[in-house]
């Protein structure tokens, strides 16, 4: 179909990340695993957290929000991409595409906004605890919870509106998904002021997170210090490794991802980026969070417990 002087795209091709075969089929079964490995480690986290009393605490809840993120995030781009990985035709549709992007920018700017807001409850656990179980009541933490849903919503929803607002020309995606950048590459319009407004709105959430954690963590390490005991200063440092490993592994993705020079960009190199922290990253964090928090070890420890107490017991009835 031709409207005007551009033809109207119904679908996109994706061109995937090599276009040797013998070497996509061998990648389909490595992030087939890394998949699986992401379902369970965020599903055991987000099972953990709900039963455990022990774990009903502002910082695990959102550490529960941050791997329901983290399994959105992996399953709105890896089924697609394992799907496209053994395909002839590695297609999506317009409308999938759109719903992809959008979906990706949501659960991405959502786990960035948590991952702030877990600095600041570490902040205030360690700078102000004689005041934590106001400062994070309950409501107050499903208030911050809400609220980082809500602008993660507002920026995927703006986005998305000024992406596919365009014109294409191409409709083959120099990507394994349907990411900004290769999007606006295929635009025949006049691309600036969609990309000021999304730069803008994205660059808040950027920006904003980054001077949260930051300053989160001045305030805390210099709390930290003041303390006169060593083992009073480490088991305070115990209690913001996990959080602070994830928050580097995240954040200097995503600063290599937006602020390395235009000179050194690479479609290549934006490829491999984006496969890490879309596939990798939500692997890592159960990973973690579960190897080095002792909290989270004993409550998986009586959780398997539990079940083989369980599964003895009926086998013994039985």
């Amino acid at each position: 179909m031709e409207e005007g002087n551009h033809s109207v795209v119904t679908e996109f091709f994706l061109s995937g990340l090599t276009n040797r075969l013998e070497l996509q089929f061998a990648l389909f079964w490595v992030f087939l695993i890394i998949y699986i490995i992401t379902l369970m480690g965020n599903g055991v986290m987000i099972f953990l957290i709900t039963v455990d009393l022990r774990l009903q605490t502002p910082m695990y809840i959102f550490l529960r929000n941050l791997s329901f993120c983290d399994i959105c995030c992996s399953t709105v781009i890896a089924p697609k991409m394992l799907q496209n990985l053994l395909a002839e035709r590695k297609t999506i549709s317009y409308t999938a595409c759109a719903v992809q992007m959008c979906f990706f920018v949501f659960f991405g700017d959502t786990a960035c906004l948590l991952l702030a807001v877990m600095a600041y409850d570490r902040y205030v656990a360690i700078c102000n605890p004689l005041l934590y179980t106001v400062t994070m009541s309950r409501l107050h933490c499903n208030q911050l919870a809400g609220g980082v849903y809500a602008m993660g919503l507002a920026d995927a929803l703006i986005e998305t509106g000024c992406t596919f607002h365009l014109s294409f020309h191409n409709s083959i995606i120099n990507h394994f998904f349907c990411d900004v950048p290769p999007l606006l590459a295929l635009s025949s319009s006049d691309t600036r002021i969609s990309e000021i407004v999304m730069f803008s709105f994205f660059g808040f959430i950027i920006v904003s997170s980054v001077v949260i954690v930051i300053l989160s963590y001045i305030c805390i390490v210099s709390t930290i210090l003041q303390i006169r005991s060593a083992e009073g200063r480490r088991k305070a440092f115990s209690t913001c490794t996990c959080h602070l490993t994830v928050v580097v592994i995240f954040y200097g993705t995503q600063l290599f991802m937006y602020l390395r020079p235009s000179s050194s960009y690479s479609m290549e190199t934006d490829k491999i980026a984006s496969l890490f922290y879309t596939l990798m990253i939500p692997m890592l964090n159960p990973l973690i969070y579960s190897l080095r928090n002792r909290e989270v070890k004993d409550a998986l420890m009586k959780a398997i417990n539990k079940l083989v107490n369980g599964f003895c017991i009926s086998l013994t009835q039985y």
